[in-house]
This record gives C-alpha cells, structure tokens and sequence, in this order.
C-alpha cells in the first residue's frame, strides 16, 4: 500500500520536474531579457585643470602642493573610502565646456584605471585658455543627459574666472534644473598668491603676469596664445608686482550655488570632508536589461540536485516499508 502510494506521487512529481526543465531549457536557450529599475551610486568627477590650479597654496604633510595635486588626493580619498558597486566617471573642465575622460564605470572592477587616470590629470589637458564656470555646468547638466547616468556632479574648482563675471556677461541660470545633484567643492587658499607658468614642455619658467592680456590663466578670445608655440618660452611677470594673483572664490562659488539650489564644500583632506561628500551620495534608478540564461539554469540545476535527493528519500522509505 505504502510502495504504491510512493511510486504514484513519485511519478508525478518526476513528471512535474522533467517538464520543468523542458521549459528551463527553452529559457535558457532562448535568453530573454526583462526591464528592470536598478539603485545605483554615481558620480561624475569634474576637475578644473585651468592653469590657475597649478597655484601653491595648500599644504600636504607640511609641504606646498599645487591645487591640481590636492584635488588628486581628495579624488583618491572619496573612491578609496566608497563601496563597491559605486560608479565613478572622471571628466575635466577647461574654458566654457567639458571632456569626458572616463565613462561611469564601476569602482572596485575599475579602481586601476581610475586612480591611473585621476594622477595624470593636469594643465595640459586643456584645450582653451578661458574659464566660464556657469558654462562649465551647463555643459555638464548635457554630458549627464548624453550618458543617460543619473550622477551626483562633483565640481572641483578654484573659482577663478576669466574675464570676471559681470552684469553684462553673466549667464542666466533661471532654467538650470539639476542645482539638487550638483556640488561645488572649493580648492586653494583665502590669500592672493601667484600662479607659476609652464612651458609646453612642462618647465617652470617664471610667473603669470597680470599685464598679459594674451596669457592671463584664463585669458578669453582668439589673442590667447598657444603655449606649444613657445619662442622658446611664454612671456612671465618680471617683477613681483606684476604678477597675476589668485585665490579661492569661495564667495562666488557658495553665491553661485546658492543661485541654482546646489551645494558648496570646501574641499579638505580630512576625514570629515570626505564623510560630507559620501553622505550626500545619490540614490538613482536606472533602466537595466536582466538577462534570464543564468537563473534558469541555476534553477534547473537545483531541480535537478533536489529531483536526485527526492529519489534517495524514496528509495529509503520504500526499503523501510518492506521490512
């Protein structure tokens, strides 16, 4: 009676798992994709590398370190002490536009590539000796429209301008409508310091003069000059009044982000700077293609194991009822 009733259901149960992984087999064959809304961490990394950034106003372990290179560190420090499964891309901000240098990838699958490219990021990269931060944001609000990656900007800066935001030239922000995820993080010291030049061979050869109109870090116009062109070397200031001064416009930065609702921080190596920055860290959804192939065939194989298991089961209850 009891063997009887054990080969009835197990024979239907059989039948039941075989018809199963008929259709687990289909699926799997097949591949289909379903649409699925996925969280992500992602932030686009946006470095000023205008020539102002090469000034010498901050320290690191006592030294003077440019503002590029303390930018470098913070950079280091943020994707250091990030999770795994956040996405980072890098990007630098010259004149009034954007490049893109590395695409949002993810941090501990591409954490090479990404500290590799974040230390090699300096003055050259630039293309154009002007520096329009509102069009620096704008063209970013359309480099995130263009990834279709919903990031958290963080704008690494100095706030230094050429030519100097004015009513005639200000830019109207009115219609910028990503003020929430953008943050300005200021780099540089509050006093006025000169700004070293460089030739196209990356030499020190003196300073920024302020009387350059061609050659002021962050000139604009077509007289800017081409510092691949060095006869040997640019024009610099030849007295120590002559030198073009910077610092950190941190009151235009915080007005400027008070204007489209974003953030301002100061960027510190410290650990609380970088806790400020990975707690404001963005919750987005994203679109994302989850492919089936893999599920049913780990389903298969668990029907499988457990088709096998059942029949060890039975075949002992069958050799207890015998006796």
């Amino acid at each position: 009676m009891i063997a009887g009733i054990i080969n009835i259901l197990r024979n239907k149960t059989e039948l039941t798992v075989m018809v199963l992984l008929a259709l687990l087999c289909l699926l799997a064959i097949n591949n289909p994709t379903v649409q699925l809304k996925k969280s992500i961490t992602s932030y686009m990394l946006l470095v000023d590398v205008s020539q102002s950034m090469n000034a010498e106003d901050l320290l690191v372990k006592d030294s003077p370190v440019t503002r590029i290179e303390y930018t470098k560190l913070l950079l280091k420090n943020i994707i250091d002490r990030s999770d795994c499964g956040s996405f980072f891309s890098i990007n630098i901000f010259v004149a009034d536009n954007i490049a893109n240098i590395i695409e949002p990838v993810e941090k501990c699958k591409n954490y090479d590539e990404l500290m590799d490219t974040i230390s090699k990021l300096e003055w050259r990269m630039a293309w154009k000796g002007n520096s329009r931060i509102t069009f620096g944001i704008k063209s970013a609000a359309k480099m995130q429209d263009s990834l279709n990656f919903p990031s958290k900007i963080l704008f690494f800066t100095d706030g230094d301008e050429a030519p100097k935001v004015n009513a005639i030239n200000r830019v109207n922000l009115d219609d910028f409508n990503l003020g929430e995820e953008l943050i300005f993080v200021g780099i540089g010291g509050n006093v006025p310091v000169p700004v070293k030049r460089y030739n196209s061979r990356n030499m020190y050869v003196g300073y920024w003069g302020s009387d350059i109109y061609d050659s002021l870090p962050g000139a604009t116009g077509s007289r800017n000059s081409d510092s691949g062109k060095d006869e040997p070397d640019p024009s610099v200031a030849s007295a120590d009044y002559e030198r073009y001064l910077t610092k950190l416009y941190e009151d235009y930065l915080i007005s400027l982000s008070e204007q489209i609702k974003s953030q301002y921080i100061k960027g510190e190596l410290s650990d609380t700077f970088t806790k400020k920055i990975l707690d404001n860290r963005p919750h987005q959804k994203i679109q994302s293609d989850f492919q089936l192939e893999r599920p049913a065939i780990f389903i298969g194989l668990l029907l499988i194991v457990a088709l096998h298991l059942r029949r060890k089961l039975t075949a002992l209850l069958s050799l207890i009822s015998n006796r």
